[in-house]
């Protein structure tokens, strides 16, 4: 699944547009490398997102394409 999309999916970031404008700015790195919006990324990556002061880092435990709100919580585990 492309990075832009899973970070949608799980509810991390609203909207996709909006994730794939903040890995063109830089501010996703996956694998603790700077990632673009097409990157694959599979079960076991870490990702680590920066909004200003803020970071965020987990690990995608589960890809699941079309998830329901309550499906989100599965797919990301925060550090």
């Amino acid at each position: 699944m492309r990075l832009d999309k899973f970070l949608k999916n799980a509810r991390l970031i609203k909207r996709r547009t909006i994730a794939k404008e903040a890995c063109e700015s830089g501010n996703i790195f996956l694998n603790d490398k700077q990632a673009k919006a097409g990157a694959e990324v599979k079960e076991g990556d870490t990702i680590r997102i920066v909004f200003g002061q803020r970071e965020l880092r987990g690990e995608i435990m589960e890809i699941i394409e079309n998830p329901r709100k309550e499906d989100a919580d599965r797919m990301f585990r925060p550090d």
